[in-house]
Parts: C-alpha cells; structure tokens; sequence
C-alpha cells in the first residue's frame, strides 16, 4: 500500500478547493438566469403596464428576479441577475446587501433598475462593485398594479422598482446594495 505525503495531501486538497471554487464555465447559470429574467420581464409587462414604456426608454435594464434576505440582527441579501440593453442580455451580476440593527425573519423579492440615461448605464457598468445610491428613485406599485411615477421619477437617472415581496421581514429596500458583474 502507497502512503501520501504531505505534499501529495496538500496537492489533493488544493485541486479539491479549486473544483469546489468553479466559475460556472460550461453550466447552465447563464440559461437559468435569462429565463428567469425572461419570466421577470413579462410579468412587470402584464401587471405594471407602465414598465413597458420606461423599458423602451431605458438605456439599459438590470433584472434581479429573486433576492433571499434573511436575518436575526446581522442580516443579508444575495441574488444574481442580468443587465440588457436592448432587450439583450449583456452582462450578469450579483447582488449583495448585509445589514445590522433589528431585525428577524426572511423574505424574497425581485428588483428591477432602469438607467434612464447613458451617463448612469456607462456609470455602472465601468464600476468594479456599483452601489445603489441617491440617484435612484424608487417607483412604487400599488395595490392596484398601476406604477406610480411622477415628473422627478421621470427625470431620474435610475429608477428602481421592487416587487413580489414574500417574507417575514417587513419592507425591502436597496440601500447599501452592492452589484457586481458575475460569470454564471
């Protein structure tokens, strides 16, 4: 019977780490994603008929169809999505919150950001890590599936909507949000 040494140990504890640490190349992520975003997409077209409009004038479009927040005083937030522009999907990112202070439960969400202008889409797509900050403005749904947008709303550099909130946590905000680009 072979024994391993200890650098026969390590070399196989390394190549399992770095299997575990895979980016993604050659999995279905990628798919996954875009049909989930392809479902996010048509659900705000036929529930917030107000989406299709700010999506034509959108410059780009970045769809978080599902975030998990969970927390018992230290909390966070994870979810992966897309970035369109035209309808296309150029690149993917994550999105990560963690937060501080009381709170307990878990919840899921969706969000959606329009860049309303070119400046604010090159903005975030040369950032290594975006956070969502006070150039956006949130349109709000209500009750009645209408999206409430106003003349400040409309001259906004980035609009961001969130939706479909099921949980235990009350509200959902994208303060302190960071997006970073992602192979799936």
């Amino acid at each position: 019977m072979q024994r391993l040494s200890r650098r026969g140990i390590l070399a196989l504890g390394a190549g399992a780490a770095l299997a575990a640490c895979s980016n993604g190349v050659g999995t279905d992520g990628a798919e996954r994603i875009d049909q989930r975003v392809d479902a996010t997409r048509d659900f705000l077209r036929s529930r917030y008929p107000g989406t299709a409009d700010l999506m034509r004038k959108a410059a780009g479009v970045l769809y978080m169809p599902l975030i998990t927040e969970a927390g018992l005083w230290v909390g966070g937030a994870y979810g992966r999505g897309a970035l369109r522009i035209g309808d296309v999907t150029v690149d993917y990112y994550s999105a990560t919150r963690a937060s501080i202070g009381f709170q307990i439960g878990a919840q899921q969400y969706a969000h959606v950001l329009f860049f309303m202008t070119e400046e604010a889409l090159a903005d975030f797509r040369a950032s290594p890590g975006w956070a969502i900050g006070a150039d956006a403005v949130y349109a709000v749904a209500d009750q009645g599936g209408n999206l409430s947008t106003d003349t400040i709303t409309a001259l906004s550099p980035v609009i961001a909507l969130v939706f479909g909130q099921a949980g235990l946590i009350l509200g959902a905000t994208l303060a302190g949000t960071k997006y970073t680009r992602i192979i799936p």
